[in-house]
């Protein structure tokens, strides 16, 4: 007897095939019949009209201190992900020591947008090493299949201490991160994730610790995994790490590649479809190579309190550190606004934002008497006062004592460019960042929101292929075993959805922090069911009440 079948639906296998019309069934948590089932189950499952899916997978997410307090990694699962890889960008919370604890969370604070009170209040530190977060995951369950990249700068702070975001590490130092590499490996780390994105600050204005990195350390991390035979080099690229250098460790290694953040700058416009050349050119000489791509807009919601999206902007550095009154008295400076339109007027390859004013829009005022500024952009508005937009930005924050929300639709607002991207058959649709920027933006939904906006209302992909995108493809590239496609024997990952209806809903802001923390979400649309090997874990309406947890942490991996 099945456990359930799943009849009438259209089935999408997740390798880019047609859909078929067929009937799934599951046992013990796996596929374990696909055609006509003539059987007996204990649920008959009718999804006349509907589409089957494997499970989505959502290739970079930064669950990694949510998980300690939330192991539903909300709001992932309603929106069709089955499985997270956390630790991208190599900003994990394991390995740590207790007295580094304070500065990680710190770091998180600035480079993920994360509540530090929430962080205080929420994380679940019963672990040091990284072999003692995974087992502290496992013991405590997950609700979706969890995989763990091993993170550069935590790794880099659990050796160096608070010298980590400072200087070079000595050849000593590089030996000791190497060996706490291979010992993650073993105990079952993905692969090793990186940064060297000028973007990426952490408390006080410092670099995130992986981008005080030489090119001997970083070479000597990423070969630490040809011991391993397998795992993926994940890394958040800057200037200075450059398509030949990573097609070098790409060589050396004998492992893949994942470069990412692609976006479409649309002052800089050539610049990401450059790369995408330089990877498709690695991959013609035998590397594994890809581009992390996102296919939703970024978009920000801000306050000058903290501002991420020119936070990466060198002329904003004297105010980081900057707090009350005496980040309002730089703010007010004529010299430091000059610095700011000064390096706003000259072009760069990728920057969180571009002076782009007809793009940013005020969204909530702290005073009544401005709230006639509400949903208009700084442009329109700036015109209006005559006055220059970075002043009427300023002006208005400082009057407001630094409370004013703004939003600032920054990369990927080329549609056509965008499109582009999503189709280069070297691009892996990624970049959700679910679990961070709670504040910011959520782009947990990115895949309901492939299927609705580029397959059903503009067409850039078919079904199959965006299918293919969310699933078969990261589960190859990863090495995840036995998910990403309804195949007999695999595990029962599976989403249940509405071809006609699938997308994600607008931004709302909740409160279900802890410490009472806020942050954005989006609630997922045309989703009818969500399984996690076998077991029901969201409806239409939402995430369902779980008598246990059905997720896995994945240790084990393709080569």
């Amino acid at each position: 007897m099945y456990q359930f079948i799943i009849r009438n639906a259209t089935l999408y296998d997740g390798l880019g095939s047609p859909g078929v019309r067929a009937d799934l069934a599951v046992r013990d948590g796996r596929i374990a019949a696909i055609g006509p089932i003539d059987a007996p189950a204990g649920e008959i499952i009718d999804a006349e009209g509907l589409a089957l899916m494997p499970g989505i997978i959502d290739n970079h997410t930064h669950y990694d201190a949510q998980l300690t307090w939330d192991p539903f990694a909300t709001p992932s699962p309603a929106h069709g992900v089955t499985t997270a890889i956390i630790g991208n960008c190599g900003f994990t919370i394991a390995p740590c020591k207790p007295e580094d604890r304070e500065q990680v969370m710190q770091n998180l604070t600035q480079v993920e947008g994360m509540g530090l009170e929430t962080l205080r209040a929420g994380v679940r530190w019963d672990f040091e090493s990284f072999p003692e977060y995974m087992d502290l995951l496992e013991k405590q369950g997950t609700a979706l299949n969890i995989a763990a990249f091993v993170g550069h700068s935590s790794v880099r702070t659990f050796v160096m201490g608070s010298d980590a975001p400072k200087r070079a590490a000595t050849p000593a130092e590089i030996a000791s991160m190497r060996a706490i590499v291979v010992e993650a490996m073993q105990a079952g780390a993905v692969g090793f994730a990186t940064s060297t994105s000028p973007a990426h600050n952490g408390h006080g204005g410092l670099p995130m610790p992986s981008r005080l990195a030489q090119d001997d350390e970083l070479r000597a991390l990423v070969t630490s995994l040809k011991e391993s035979g397998r795992g993926v080099f994940m890394l958040t690229k800057g200037g200075q790490s450059t398509p030949a250098f990573l097609e070098s460790l790409a060589a050396e290694s004998g492992r893949p590649v994942v470069v990412a953040a692609l976006l479409h700058n649309p002052t800089n416009p050539n610049v990401v479809f450059d790369e995408l050349d330089a990877i498709s050119a690695a991959n013609a000489r035998g590397r594994t190579m890809m581009g992390a791509i996102s296919c939703c807009p970024l978009s920000f919601d801000f306050t000058l309190e903290s501002p991420y999206p020119i936070e990466s902007l060198a002329a904003w550095k004297p105010a980081f550190a900057l707090k009350g009154e005496a980040r309002k008295a730089m703010l007010a400076d004529p010299a430091f606004r000059q610095s700011i339109r000064d390096e706003l007027s000259l072009p760069a390859q990728v920057r969180n934002f571009n002076g782009e004013w007809d793009k940013v829009q005020v969204v909530e005022t702290f005073l009544p008497a401005h709230a006639k500024y509400e949903q208009r952009t700084l442009a329109d508005l700036a015109a209006e006062a005559g006055k220059d937009p970075l002043d009427f930005f300023f002006d208005l924050a400082l009057a407001e004592d630094l409370r004013t929300v703004f939003v600032a639709l920054t990369l990927n607002s080329d549609e056509d460019a965008v499109a582009r991207l999503i189709r280069h058959p070297y691009s892996l649709v990624s970049l959700s960042d679910a679990g961070a920027h709670l504040t910011f933006f959520n782009d947990a939904g990115f895949g309901l929101h492939l299927l609705g906006h580029w397959v059903r209302a503009k067409g850039v992909l078919d079904l199959p292929q965006a299918i293919y995108r969310l699933t078969g493809q990261p589960a190859k590239l990863f090495g995840i075993r036995d998910r990403g496609a309804l195949s007999v024997g695999n595990a029962a990952d599976l989403v249940i959805f509405d071809p006609k209806t699938v997308d994600r809903g607008p931004k709302e802001r909740v409160r279900d922090l802890p410490a009472g923390g806020a942050r954005l979400t989006t609630r997922a649309i045309g989703v009818h069911g969500v399984w996690v090997n076998g077991e029901r874990i969201a409806d239409e309406n939402g995430m369902l009440p779980l008598k246990h947890l059905p997720g896995r942490l994945l240790r084990e991996f393709a080569a």
